[in-house]
């Protein structure tokens, strides 16, 4: 059932997404235990979220990655097509590197298995919702792991002849970002951000937009390379 907002502008507002009654019962209790957190709403379809979630506009929506009608993939870019601002964080009991990888190029803020302790939970949510990536360290490292020998180009040499701004794009595309918002974020026109990621596929050695997004989600995690390529954390910079 879906409940108003509290009378406390500073509470995280959360959309709980999950098929099973218990589980989102369970979830609930969890995050309400917290001073700062509330729920808003819930939902048990990929249908109703995205018709309760724009209605409610929490902060963070908590999303079950498999559902009876769909997935929560598909609901996270639904609807931050429509609500940038949302932070989606993804929850499952499938340890999926190809879910993993869908769900950051969905936009994901964060994905957490579900065996994940409560407090790490009640973490994931807080760190989203300051505007920070969340991704369950040890997945994240399988992940790339496997990537490695299968998806990642061999692009070492290219991400130093990156410009700043370049990086900036890269750090972007990693996020799942569409042109739309990268031009947003960068204050560049679409056709502008079109042509950086021309140059940036071509400088990396790669065809494929979602190659450019593994490495710089490798970039995140690994930080600067010893050629002295910086991070893929810090979008904003000169140009």
């Amino acid at each position: 059932m879906d409940t108003s907002a509290s009378c406390d502008p500073q509470s995280i507002r959360v959309f709980l997404l999950d098929d099973h009654e218990v589980v989102r019962r369970g979830l609930r209790d969890l995050l309400e235990a917290e001073p700062d957190v509330e729920v808003v709403g819930e939902a048990g379809t990929c249908a109703q979220a995205l018709v309760r979630v724009p209605a409610l506009r929490p902060q963070i929506a908590v999303l079950d990655v498999r559902l009876p009608d769909g997935d929560g993939i598909s609901v996270c870019r639904g609807l931050r097509s429509r609500l940038p601002e949302l932070a989606c964080l993804m929850l499952t009991s499938f340890d999926d590197d190809d879910a993993l990888l869908d769900a950051i190029m969905a936009g994901a803020a964060g994905y957490v298995l579900k065996d994940v302790k409560g407090a790490d939970l009640v973490t994931a949510v807080r760190t989203v919702a300051a505007g920070q990536s969340m991704l369950d360290p040890a997945t994240t490292a399988h992940l790339m792991a496997s990537l490695r020998h299968r998806d990642e180009p061999q692009a070492g040499p290219g991400l130093s002849d990156l410009t700043p701004r370049e990086q900036d794009v890269l750090a972007l595309i990693g996020k799942g970002e569409t042109n739309r918002q990268i031009g947003q974020e960068l204050y560049l026109a679409e056709k502008t951000v079109k042509n950086h990621i021309s140059r940036i596929l071509a400088k990396l050695g790669v065809e494929r937009r979602i190659q450019a997004a593994v490495i710089a989600t490798r970039l995140e995690q690994t930080g600067p390379g010893p050629d002295g390529s910086r991070s893929a954390r810090h979008p904003r910079s000169s140009s």
